[in-house]
């Protein structure tokens, strides 16, 4: 095979993939001897080692001629490398000089703290993408990169990763935000964040461009926590929704639970009991106390006597209407059922 017909005459890299930030050109030294041009494409910069130490660094775009430019080095290595004499080692290294956008971070586990509103303990995460820029790329390539033939973007992202990962951890936890608030306050917190991991970047060689937090979350504890309160302010809602208190409403969800448990002679007892309660708290709801504090109608509390009382007055349009808005509440929480909604919808329309 012809040697010659298989020389080039530039270098150049071409097409470079967007997760390469460094990437040796070639090992082959035929073709390192015989270049005449080099080019730097847009957003690249190119970096010459020759045994070991960097001999020649280009941080702008553009054509440099091998041949005739003041190249340092270039005339001895084309030298050395005439009889192909391997152990003169020569490597060209291309980098990104280019932004790296979007790259993503995540706390690897949850931040732990007492939350201050509710004062439970909190396991937050959070994640989101940052933006960086080579500003020192020579001293990267010998404190990091150190010879590397490839060195990506992920590459660079489990390093950062390491870095900054206390740092974000440190002000999450010292910010101590409620769980309801965190979400809120994410730009106050990625500036906070900035102003702590920008100077890790500098160190690296890199400019931080851009910091999201993009979202929040939470281990399983701190769900639950966070779904049972959830439930209880929704419950909490339909009750004054009702004209019923918090108490009343637990009272009301316990009696209807014990009513539909008829699989057993026990169950079946408990289910007439808790039904007989169920009916004295809709007694008292829907008969409220009379003059002197006695009810207006019948009332049966948990099972006790029915207690005899005068007939009801009939009940006047705007106390009429106040009983259904109630009794829609008590529907529309899933207290009573569609047929128990009906039934006491007429009793009352039976009235007028």
């Amino acid at each position: 095979m012809d040697l010659k017909a298989q020389l080039r005459s530039v270098i150049e890299w071409t097409n470079p993939a967007p997760d390469v930030l460094f990437m040796k050109w070639t090992e082959d030294g035929d073709e390192i001897k015989n270049a005449s041009k080099l080019i730097v494409g847009p957003g690249l910069g190119c970096i010459f080692v020759y045994e070991g130490k960097v001999a020649a660094h280009f941080d702008k775009e553009g054509l440099v001629n091998l041949k005739t430019d003041n190249v340092p080095f270039w005339t001895t290595v084309k030298s050395f490398m005439q009889k192909l004499e391997s152990e003169h080692k020569v490597g060209i290294f291309y980098y990104r000089r280019a932004e790296c956008p979007n790259i993503r971070w995540g706390t690897p586990a949850p931040i732990k703290y007492l939350d201050p509103m509710f004062r439970f303990p909190v396991g937050l995460g959070a994640f989101g993408n940052y933006s960086v820029k080579i500003r020192d790329s020579e001293a990267f390539f010998k404190n990091i990169v150190a010879g590397a033939e490839f060195y990506g973007v992920r590459d660079l992202q489990k390093l950062i990763l390491s870095r900054i990962t206390p740092l974000v951890s440190d002000i999450l936890g010292k910010a101590k935000f409620s769980y309801v608030d965190v979400d809120g306050h994410r730009a106050e917190i990625s500036t906070a964040v900035v102003e702590q991991v920008g100077p890790v970047f500098k160190t690296l060689g890199f400019d931080l461009t851009d910091f999201r937090i993009e979202g929040t979350s939470f281990d399983d504890e701190t769900q639950a926590r966070i779904n049972k309160i959830a439930d209880m302010a929704a419950a909490g809602q339909a009750a004054a929704a009702a004209g019923i208190d918090y108490a009343q409403m637990m009272q009301l969800e316990a009696l209807t639970e014990a009513a539909k448990n008829q699989n057993s002679v026990a169950g079946t007892a408990m289910g007439l009991t808790a039904g007989m309660g169920l009916g004295a708290m809709l007694g008292g709801v829907f008969n409220p106390p009379g003059p002197g504090g006695r009810p207006a109608g019948p009332v049966n509390p948990f099972g006790a006597a029915p207690q005899a009382a005068a007939p009801a007055a009939a009940p006047a349009g705007d106390d009429m209407q106040a009983k259904l808005v109630k009794l829609k509440g008590l529907f529309d929480a899933g207290l009573i059922s569609a047929d128990e909604f009906a039934a006491k919808k007429k009793e009352l329309l039976d009235k007028l």
